[in-house]
């Protein structure tokens, strides 16, 4: 891949549509969508269910496209948590239940489901017992989820347990209920996205469609048709989400510029496909799934053209050379996703998957051809084969897993460390083309130095952020010595330790509680340091210094509804006994948090909390 292919107007529209959606975009529901009707308690409505169902323990849920609202025509998504009925795919249901808002909570580093659901342009949930199918599929659907449902039916009457849930997400993405265990395995060794129906499958099938075609002198414009409608049916039968349709263009795409002879096809197939699915969803840019999809195909392509295997080495040899430079590739261009959604990364997954992912191709294959035999009576034959390549690939996992450092916990990258690590990885991606990389070398120094010093810039003020979660809070101050602080926790352990996280940090200097001690900080390693309020620590006695900050403890502070402050003192020995902290800081005013963390009190102001968000004060 010649580096003229950076100079291209699809790529400099794609990267200004990416700045402009980054900046200017955020997801609202169009003036029909169905969250116009919210006010509307209970409604009756009509849509199309979009995807294949989630199983629940008190519902199935899906995502249904709005056709009408009690009769009125209207549009959008709706997010259905159905309780006594199975959702099947492409089926038009009539739905009566009770229209309300996504829960979500905002919460530094922690997950929001409303927020999630947004970036799918779903804004609205319904709740119901009663659904009914107005409209079934057409019948080429339903063929389509007859053959998903037969390959998990067939798998789960074959197969024991673990082993049918492990045959149904390599092939359909469909894993089930694995157990927390076995889940946790492949989280640990780096395996879970090969229990994902993904743009690899649809690749898989389309490199295997293409080879049978082969066998059989099949012309080359014959094969491509053939293998495009194979990989088709393949992501439909797979459920045809976003991942899947944004690999099956890609492939489109690449299949064209192949077809067409340009060297460039695979490349111009990506960037083409990125533009057509931000200018149709912009709101994708910020789904995880996305942005993966994109940044690992980006970084195969990169790193199989850059880095070649000689072509003198044996076909085993130069199997196993290209799997380790494809999985390398993709991990370290996934590295700073991984870290900044999950805050864990897996040390094991390189060599994992150089031994985990041909044997997850050969699993697809394997599977699939053991569901056709099923069909035809005869899956005797491929029986063993396929339970003993299953029980392979499922210790593998738990080998992989079991070692001490399999996954280790991080913190979350800023902005311009992100920034500045993607262009060294530029730069070492295109390292052997010599001439190139020289030329590189300088904007690549300029764009590192410039995204660390504005990430230096912006973390040199002290910040204060105020979590609250149904009125229990937390909070958080990070000083401009990088030093940080929890006062007057009440949500879990877990939130806290995920908010750290996301400011850079995997513990914090000091926890600093503000009443009798739940025991469930004992033993959470927020902090090495826990202070408790009357235990050898008192209002106008205790303080404590680290480095430029000093923290000193005074009775409770409290605000009424009108906003007048008053003041916990005294000590009764009962649970009304309470504690506030005040922080001073070189050059800049003291300010104190309330007792329980319920607001932040500035020289010249108040700062109180909004319920399921997360305040930030900027001094």
């Amino acid at each position: 891949m010649h580096p003229d292919i950076y100079k291209r107007p699809l790529l400099l529209l794609l990267l200004l549509l990416i700045a402009g959606i980054s900046f200017f975009y955020k997801p609202t529901p169009a003036p029909n969508d169905i969250h116009s009707f919210l006010p509307q308690k209970h409604v009756t409505i009509t849509g199309q269910v979009e995807r294949f169902y989630t199983q629940k323990p008190t519902s199935n849920n899906v995502i249904v496209k709005v056709r009408s609202v009690d009769g009125q025509p209207a549009g959008g998504l709706v997010y259905a948590r159905l309780k006594n009925r199975e959702p099947l795919w492409k089926d038009t249901l009539e739905i009566s239940g009770r229209l309300q808002e996504p829960y979500g909570t905002d919460l530094l580093g922690n997950f929001n489901w409303r927020k999630y659901l947004a970036h799918k342009h779903v804004f609205t949930e319904i709740k119901s017992d009663n659904a009914r199918v107005v409209k079934p599929a057409a019948w080429g659907w339903r063929a389509l989820r007859f053959v998903r449902g037969d390959i998990l039916r067939v798998f789960n009457q074959s197969f024991p347990a673990p082993l049918a849930q492990i045959a149904g997400g390599v092939l359909l993405g469909e894993r089930g209920d694995l157990t927390p265990q076995l889940l946790s395995a492949f989280q640990d060794s780096g395996a879970i996205h090969l229990l994902v129906a993904s743009g690899g499958n649809v690749g898989f099938v389309t490199l295997m469609s293409l080879a049978f075609c082969g066998l059989f002198g099949v012309g080359r414009k014959k094969a491509l048709w053939a293998a495009l409608l194979v990989a088709g049916i393949y992501t439909l039968i797979a459920g045809a989400d976003a991942p899947l349709l944004r690999a099956y263009f890609m492939t489109v795409c690449g299949c064209a510029g192949y077809y067409l002879g340009r060297n460039s096809g695979v490349w111009q197939g990506l960037v083409l496909s990125c533009v057509v699915i931000l200018l149709a969803s912009p709101a994708s840019l910020f789904e995880t799934g996305f942005q993966m999809s994109f940044l690992a195909t980006a970084g195969l392509i990169m790193g199989l053209a850059n880095y070649p295997v000689p072509a003198k080495w044996s076909k085993i040899g130069r199997f196993f050379a290209q799997i380790f430079v494809a999985t390398l590739a993709v991990q370290l261009i996934l590295l700073p996703v991984f870290t900044n959604v999950f805050y864990k990364v897996s040390l094991t997954g390189l060599i994992a998957n150089m031994v985990l992912v041909p044997l997850a191709s050969v699993l697809l294959a394997l599977s699939f051809a053991y569901y056709v035999l099923s069909v035809l009576r005869v899956g005797i034959l491929l029986y063993y084969p396929t339970v003993f390549c299953l029980e392979i690939f499922q210790n593998l996992v738990e080998f992989f897993a079991g070692f001490k450092l399999s996954a280790v916990a991080v913190s979350a990258w800023g902005v311009g460390s992100i920034v500045a690590y993607y262009a060294a990885l530029f730069w070492v991606f295109h390292a052997p083309r010599k001439k190139f990389a020289r030329n590189m070398i300088g904007p690549v120094l300029v764009i590192m130095a410039v995204a660390l010093g504005a990430q230096l810039f912006y973390n040199h003020h002290t910040r204060v952020y105020i979590l609250d979660e149904w009125y229990k809070n937390a909070v958080l101050v990070k000083t401009a010595q990088g030093q940080v602080f929890v006062v007057g926790p009440q949500l879990a352990p877990e939130k806290i330790s995920n908010a750290l996280r996301k400011l850079g940090r995997l513990q914090a200097d000091a926890v600093f509680l503000t009443e009798p001690t739940p025991s469930k900080f004992d033993d959470a390693g927020l902090a090495p340091l826990v202070v408790r309020p009357f235990e050898n620590n008192w209002p106008g006695e205790s303080h404590w210094t680290f480095g430029k900050t000093s923290v000193k403890l005074i009775g409770g502070l409290h605000e009424t509804k009108n906003g007048r402050i008053w003041q916990n003192v005294g000590y009764s020995g009962t649970d009304k006994d309470d504690v506030s902290y005040c922080f001073a800081l070189t050059h800049q005013p003291e300010f104190c948090v309330g007792a329980q963390g319920k607001f932040v009190r500035l020289a010249n102001r108040t700062v109180d909390p909004v319920v399921n968000q997360t305040v930030e004060v900027s001094l």
